[in-house]
């Protein structure tokens, strides 16, 4: 990869080397230095049962059986696997430190998609805090992504405050709503087709065509990772209450599939007319298909309330409900990205106007560091061209900033003019600056990974 040939995909070859690819040498001596052994673990080796127990109770989670050891390892060949072992514990084949990556492709604005190092299982037991684990953890995957040319990363967080200091920032926030069925009253899009209930599995063999089509729509969505078909289904071996799991189906007028939700009734047994609803997943491909999901999750009966999670901040419904105070609506961090090209990440996305920018950078880890004329023309397209710090053309607006604070920007979910008040940008102009970075619809990631 390449910032004068930006990639579409990524290739299968690039994900097999990456996931064959050493741990990164600058993370390995540092660690070894304390005594500590950095190395990947293959998932087929014996090695992965210790590395999933390790994940399992740094996410205060219970001990894995042999049969979940056996489903994940199944559903984990796309992944890059990594432990940090101490020689010196009682039980030295289970790591004291966890990280597992892949490379996936990030939604951008325009409807590109950007390669990007897809980071989680970050876990440090709590007997080896301080010891730099995780900073040698997160660096060389960084290091890694970039040595294989891939040009952003990005990670859904459980510790919101660890991952700023490596030039990550949260860039699609995700909103939680909780919405009064009698109050609510739909007042929006009736459309024509038709929705249905459906087996489990059959959405399980929808879902990744559809969310293929659909994801282009919306910024900050990434490719669905294999195994999460199967935990947003209720079909996997080790799930548990999938019992609990209803799927429904929208067909539009000609019959084609445009929308799937699966949710879970709770019922009330102090009173059977107020059960409660929760939303597992919403996957809609058209405005009808949204329309339509949300309505028949809205009028279910014997229902009184519904609740969903990892929605956009910006959600059409809210103008479908005729009483937006039915709707309780919270908000937080939830998609985090990091540039690690600063070319190849400017030039993939499209840009809400016009303008010449001098962008001043500073990045610690020295990736994206130094000075870029972003010149977009009328057509939203960028191009970048790195500069000396003082050679800034006499008609850019100079904009001095960190990579965290670009990255926030980079998927539109904040504007330039914000982190300009809260003191985090400097330029003589933050209106003319936001309004190149700007675009129409804010960005959304509809689960975790």
């Amino acid at each position: 990869m390449s910032t004068t040939e930006i990639p579409v995909v990524a290739s299968e070859d690039d994900r097999a080397a990456f996931r064959a690819g050493p741990v990164d040498e600058q993370s390995q001596q540092r660690l070894a230095a304390n005594g500590l052994a950095y190395r990947r673990v293959p998932v087929d080796s014996d090695a992965f049962g210790p590395w999933l127990q390790s994940v399992a109770r740094g996410f205060q989670d219970s001990e894995r059986s042999d049969e979940h050891i056996a489903s994940a390892r199944e559903r984990s060949s796309y992944r890059r696997v990594t432990g940090v072992y101490d020689p010196a514990a009682p039980v030295s084949e289970a790591p004291v430190g966890t990280i597992a990556s892949w490379i996936g492709e990030l939604t951008v604005p325009g409807g590109a998609l950007i390669p990007s190092c897809a980071i989680t299982a970050v876990t440090v037991a709590p007997t080896h805090r301080r010891r730099g684990i995780a900073r040698a953890m997160l660096e060389g995957e960084l290091r890694s992504a970039h040595a294989a040319g891939v040009p952003m990363a990005m990670l859904t967080v459980s510790e919101s405050t660890l991952y700023g200091r490596y030039g990550f920032a949260p860039a699609a926030a995700s909103a939680t709503w909780r919405i009064e069925t009698r109050r609510a009253g739909w007042i929006g899009p009736v459309p024509e087709g038709r929705i249905d209930f459906i087996p489990r599995q059959r959405f399980r063999e929808l879902g990744p065509a559809l969310h293929e089509r659909a994801r282009r729509r919306f910024a900050g969505e990434i490719d669905v990772p294999p195994g999460h078909w199967d935990n947003f289904a209720g079909t996997s071996p080790v799930a548990e209450k999938a019992g609990e799991k209803r799927a429904v189906q929208y067909t539009d007028a000609s019959g084609e599939v445009r929308g799937l939700a699966v949710y879970a009734v709770h019922e009330n047994h102090d009173d059977f007319t107020k059960a409660k609803v929760s939303v597992h997943y919403v996957l809609a491909e058209t405005d009808d298909a949204y329309a339509a999901l949300w309505r028949f999750l809205l009028e279910l009966d014997l229902v009184a309330e519904v609740s969903a999670h990892e929605l956009s901040v910006e959600e059409p419904l809210w103008w479908m409900i005729a009483d937006q105070r039915a709707a309780t609506i919270t908000m937080r961090d939830h998609q985090y990205v990091r540039i690690l090209d600063l070319v190849a990440a400017l030039e993939t996305r499209r840009f809400g106007a016009a303008g010449r920018l001098l962008l001043d950078v500073s990045d610690p880890l020295g990736f994206a560091d130094g000075a870029f004329v972003l010149e977009v023309d009328a057509d939203g397209v960028g191009r970048v061209t790195p500069v000396e710090r003082d050679a800034a053309p006499d008609d850019a607006v100079v904009v001095r900033l960190g990579i965290t604070e670009l990255s926030a920007v980079y998927l539109g979910g904040v504007s330039l003019a914000t982190l300009h008040r809260a003191g985090r940008v400097v330029t003589d102009d933050p209106v003319a600056a936001a309004r190149v970075f700007s675009w129409h619809t804010p960005p959304r990631l509809s689960f975790w990974y």
